[in-house]
């Protein structure tokens, strides 16, 4: 029976190759939402060409391909024929010129991997470009264009979140290699955050139709401005079924900004908060009219929230006026923000409605440790270890609350190899002893065995007994 599938919407395989020379232009602009075409439904009932003259010259083509090593068939490899064979693939996606210079912003799946990028602009001209940024957690992806001559069109980013549903948009991108096309739809949902794409993004549903080789193209309003880039459709057969994702033009703004001022990491700051989704049950216990908002189970010591006030058992209902669900809401809403920003927190306590200011940060820690500690001695010798911290936890897709050690490496030779730990593998707990450090494994683990390990591998935790 065939299942419905969350696809990414890029790529084709195809055989090239080339070698780009490396150049820039003077620095670029930006482009100001202007408008360009009616904004009443009436006006468009005729023809959607003034917004695609608008729109569609600064919508490019990107072809990324890659050498792929592979390995030689074990027939001719007994033979002597083993040496792994070069196959060069090509991926085809969409992107979007943000700056005049030639600053280009796509999806990060579409460029993921490649050792040369081409990129084709509406008029035909072609360009090298080269990734100065690729944010992997929002699935966008910056690019400098090199060999510009002279100032490109541009889409303005439309950032405001002033959307609603049921809005007129186009999708504008390269659909299955054929050429640019365009499709129009209507915003079918916002904030749609479980969607099995991110646990920290909130993304713009649409009914355009999205096929592969969309991915890192437009969806762009009814004035011409751009408010997502598509990047994933839920799809049976793989083509369009009228459920397609776009990440809302706030995030890629903050990508663009992150990427042109020079950093190579987006840092995401956040609130310090955890808590779950208000249902009919919880909504019912705390005296709640409707299941709505974001319970509070958990306030990071000393972070935002802690500072601006926030309590365990607070309902948090809105950040900025805009609507809170789930943690994946709050975690998007949060990490669009830059650091130091102050935003506005809506909760309800004690079934009384109040806003609290809080100024967001980085997550506390460093999220790419040099080295950890080799463990010399006991079940976990020649394990390498580091304590965790949120950023680091962050960064490896975990929950920025936990606590234990991470293994970092783990030596062959040593007994950790031999009981099977693993890179990655987070030490939670030994013998019933919480573990937040090198020195804690070491203490826990003296003296004769067993000891009992609670090992969280992956999201799932397991128990076992070393002897």
């Amino acid at each position: 029976m065939k299942t419905r599938s969350i696809v990414l919407v890029a790529a084709f395989a195809l055989s090239a190759c080339g070698n780009p020379n490396n150049s820039r232009a003077q620095e670029g602009e930006f482009a100001q939402p202007t408008r360009t075409a009616p904004s009443d439904a009436a006006g468009m009932k005729s023809s959607f060409a003034p917004v695609v003259r608008s729109a569609a010259p600064a919508v490019v083509n990107i072809s990324a391909r890659s050498v792929q090593r592979v390995q030689a068939d074990p027939f001719f490899q007994f033979f002597g024929g083993g040496i792994p064979q070069a196959r060069v693939a090509e991926s085809v996606g969409s992107g979007v010129i943000v700056r005049s210079d030639g600053i280009v912003v796509t999806n990060n799946h579409v460029i993921d991997g490649a050792q040369q990028i081409k990129v084709v602009l509406n008029d035909r001209r072609e360009f090298p470009a080269t990734v100065i940024l690729a944010d992997e957690r929002s699935d966008i992806a910056v690019l400098r264009l090199e060999n510009v001559s002279d100032r490109l069109p541009v889409l303005a980013i439309d950032d405001q979140e002033e959307q609603q549903v049921g809005d007129l948009v186009l999708a504008i991108g390269n659909p299955f290699g054929v050429g640019q096309t365009v499709t129009n739809g209507i915003i079918s949902a916002l904030n749609r955050t479980e969607t099995g794409i991110s646990d920290s993004g909130s993304f713009i549903q649409t009914d355009a139709a999205i096929n592969p080789g969309n991915s890192g193209g437009a969806l762009v309003d009814m004035d011409g401005d751009l408010i997502g880039i598509n990047t994933a459709i839920f799809s049976r057969s793989g083509s369009s079924a009228g459920v397609g994702f776009a990440v809302p033009a706030a995030m890629v703004k903050r990508v663009v900004d992150s990427a042109l001022g020079g950093a190579t990491t987006v840092v995401r700051p956040w609130l310090g908060v955890k808590g779950d989704t208000v249902t009919g049950d919880i909504a019912g216990s705390l005296g709640l009219t409707r299941p709505q908002g974001l319970v509070v189970t958990d306030v990071y010591a000393n972070g935002p929230a802690a500072r601006a006030g926030v309590r365990q058992g607070d309902v948090i209902t809105a950040v900025d006026g805009q609507e809170i669900n789930d943690q994946g809401g709050l975690n998007y809403r949060v990490g669009s923000r830059n650091p130091n920003d102050q935003v506005q927190v809506a909760i309800l306590r004690d079934g009384r409605a109040q806003t609290l200011t809080a100024r967001v940060q980085p997550l506390p820690g460093d999220a790419d440790p040099k080295q950890g500690v080799t463990i010399a001695a006991g079940p976990f010798a020649g394990a390498e270890v580091v304590a965790l911290n949120p950023a680091l936890a962050d960064r490896l897709g975990g929950d920025p609350f936990a606590t234990g050690v991470i293994v970092t490496g783990v030596s062959g030779r040593g007994y950790a190899a031999r009981a099977g730990f693993r890179q990655n593998d987070l030490i939670v707990s030994i013998n019933g002893r919480a573990i937040a450090s090198a020195r804690d494994v070491e203490t826990a683990s003296s003296g004769r065995g067993p000891w009992e390990v609670v090992v969280n591998r992956g999201g799932r935790q397991i128990r076992g007994v070393l002897r």
